[in-house]
Order: structure tokens, then C-alpha cells, then sequence
């Protein structure tokens, strides 16, 4: 079972590719896509001893000539340093502007090299192949890359679409189930902005989705992918629309940035955000109980966080919120939901309210 769907943009089309056991046809993916026999992979240290030698193998059966180097695992890595490491990597591999980048690993790998590969001589193509459940479904689809500022998550970054992206959920068997759940949470927050179908189809095959059923597995990524696929075509430089994915993470990229990155997991962060979101949106008469308890119920039942680690107060959750790059002339543009599917973007929410609602989530 595999399933091809695609990111239809102005200027570039690419394929997104949802499957099992596909990760090792990379080598014949890429003959009619790479423009030069040169490449290189960046991997994670985990990553690089469970897929690693199976796409260099791939890639050489090929004939292509492919470097390998790793990054340390974790949050940590997106910065100016491992950024650094890559550049001089592709300059030492003599790599040229018809040359390509694969990001192997999670959304950490797969940001970091894709800006790797939007500044490399201007822009050179690259492909994200994804190994956990958050990358599947999200950072690996748009084209937003990125690394951090110690003032904040994501702030230095380009727009820069990937040639192809290959999801092959075979390799979510050896992910952490800890991961697994963070990264369920980006498949829930799509279904609360804009497909209700997708939320009860986790709410009805949770089991299923946690014991990998592969079949569940890709119809739910893929359903994921092309609702995210439709919102780039339309948004692709978040303008207006491609912000209601931030859902959630306005106050989740704060707590990240409070903890260093090394506390939670991206998606643990985001699903304290996401219903500290609805508490405010229940607080501010657009979102109901029901839902609101909905939402919380089926985080619970993934075990995933809702509440804010009590060493931080929420002044200081809200005065990190500050520094989201979402914000607009000092304003914070919060998403919001009015009911499961449907959220929106307000930017008229004060300080107080905001502080309100965290003091709610402890």
C-alpha cells in the first residue's frame, strides 16, 4: 500500500510519498530527479545506524557519489554551529549548485539541513526523507527551515521547498514511544484547525496507531500531509492562512525556549499550547466546554502534557511569548479555535487574558 500525493506551488511541484519498505528504493527514486551524481546525507546519531547504511547502499547500487555526516541528537543541534559543520561538509565534498542534500532524521534534521541547502550557493535542492511521526506529518512537508537564537525557537530560517519528500512508516518501529505520542500531536492539531475527520479518526484508532497498524498509519499521514499540502499551495510564505498551523505553538515554542529544548519534546511543548489555546478560547466566548474537554481527553489519552511546568509563572510564559516571530507591529497573532475543524487568527487578545489562561493550566 503507498500513497503519492503532491505540493502544488507556483514555481515548483513536488511529490510527497507515503509508503512501506520505500525507504530502501531511494537510489532509483532519485535517477530522474538529481541533476548530479554528487550528494550529501546528514543524520542524526541515532538515525544514522538504523537507515544510514541502507540508503548508502541504495544510492551507490545507483551510481551516486554520497557523503554521510551526523549531527547530535536533539534540539540542541539547530544552531549556527552544526549549521557551520554542514557548509563545510558540502564545500569539503565539493558539492555544486546541481547537487543535492537529503535530510535523514526528524524535524530537527530535516530543518537544519534544509536551510543548510536554501544558503549553500544561493539555494540548492535537497529532499527530506522522515523518520518520526512529527516529521511525517509536518516539518517535512512546506519548506520551512530553520534554526534557533537562544531568545527564541525557529528565529533565524528561509523558505526553501524540498524536490521530494519520502515517508516510508516503517521506520516508526524504532522510534520511542515518548516520540511517537509527541509527534501524534501535529495529526491532532491538524484535525482541530481544519479536518474533523482527521480528529475522530485518531479518536477511533488510537489503539491502532500506537501499535503502528501500518495501513492506519499511512491513511492518517497521508490524510495529514494533504491537508498541509493544501494549506502551502495556498500560503506558501505564511502570509495569512499557513499560521493556523502555529496552533498551539505560540505558547509551546515559549516553554521550549524557558527550558533550553532539552526538557520536552517539541510536541509535548506544543500540546500544553494547544490546550492552553482552547482554555483561552473558552475564556473568550468562542469555544465551547465541550469541545475544549473533547480536545483534552484525547491528549490524556495519548499521554500527552497539558499543563505548564509549575517553575515557571505565567508572566514569564507570556513575556516569552513576546518574541514569537509570528507577531505583526507587537502584536501577537494567537490561532484560535471556535470548534473542532475550525480555528481563527486573533491578534486583539491582551496580556492579561493571555496570563489568565496559563494561570489555568498548572
Amino acid at each position: 500500500m503507498e500513497k503519492t500525493l503532491h505540493v502544488e506551488l507556483k514555481e515548483n511541484r513536488y511529490p510527497i510519498i507515503v509508503g512501506a519498505g520505500n525507504i530502501t528504493r531511494i537510489g532509483e527514486c532519485l535517477k530522474s530527479l538529481s541533476k548530479s551524481t554528487k550528494m550529501l546525507i546528514v543524520t542524526d546519531t541515532s538515525v544514522h545506524q538504523h537507515y544510514a547504511p541502507m540508503i548508502l547502499w541504495s544510492l551507490k547500487h545507483a551510481d551516486f557519489d554520497a557523503a554521510l555526516m551526523e549531527v547530535p541528537v536533539g534540539e540542541s543541534s539547530k544552531s549556527l554551529e552544526q549549521f557551520a559543520r554542514i557548509q563545510d561538509r558540502l564545500i569539503e565534498h565539493q558539492l555544486d549548485r546541481s547537487s543535492l542534500l537529503i535530510a535523514l532524521g526528524g524535524g530537527v534534521v530535516g530543518d537544519l539541513t534544509g536551510f543548510a541547502a536554501a544558503v549553500y550557493m544561493r539555494g540548492i535542492d535537497y529532499i527530506q526523507i522522515p523518520t518520526t511521526l512529527q516529521a511525517q506529518v509536518d516539518a517535512s512537508v512546506g519548506g520551512k527551515t530553520a534554526i534557533n537564537h537562544v531568545k527564541g525557537k525557529n528565529l533565524i530560517g528561509a523558505f526553501h521547498q524540498p524536490k521530494l519528500v519520502l515517508i516510508d512508516v516503517d521506520t516508526l518501529n524504532t522510534l520511542p514511544q515518548r516520540d511517537l505520542r509527541a509527534g501524534l500531536i501535529e495529526v491532532i492539531k491538524m484535525g482541530v484547525i481544519r479536518d474533523e475527520y482527521l480528529f475522530e479518526m485518531v479518536e477511533e484508532n488510537l489503539d491502532g496507531i500506537l501499535d503502528l497498524d501500518t495501513e492506519t498509519l499511512i491513511e492518517m499521514i497521508a490524510r495529514a500531509c494533504a491537508n498541509k499540502a493544501d494549506i502551502v499551495a495556498k500560503d506558501e510564505r505564511e502570509s495569512n492562512l499557513r499560521v493556523v498551523l502555529n496552533y498551539g505553538h505560540t505558547f509551546g515554542h515559549a516553554l521550549e525556549t524557558l527550558t533550553h529544548y532539552d526538557e520536552l519534546r517539541h510536541g509535548e511543548a506544543v500540546s500544553i499550547g494547544m490546550n492552553c489555546a482552547a482554555r483561552l478560547a473558552v475564556n473568550l466566548g468562542m469555544f465551547s466546554e465541550f469541545d475544549y474537554e473533547r480536545q483534552r481527553k484525547l491528549l490524556d489519552q495519548a499521554k500527552l502534557p497539558v499543563t505548564f511546568p509549575s517553575s515557571f509563572t505565567p508572566k514569564a510564559i507570556c513575556d516569552a511569548m513576546s518574541y514569537d516571530k509570528k507577531a505583526l507591529d507587537g502584536k501577537l497573532r494567537l490561532i484560535l479555535p471556535a470548534h473542532i475543524g475550525e480555528v481563527v487568527i486573533r491578534d486583539d487578545v491582551t496580556d492579561t487574558e493571555i496570563i489568565e489562561a496559563i494561570s489555568q493550566c498548572y
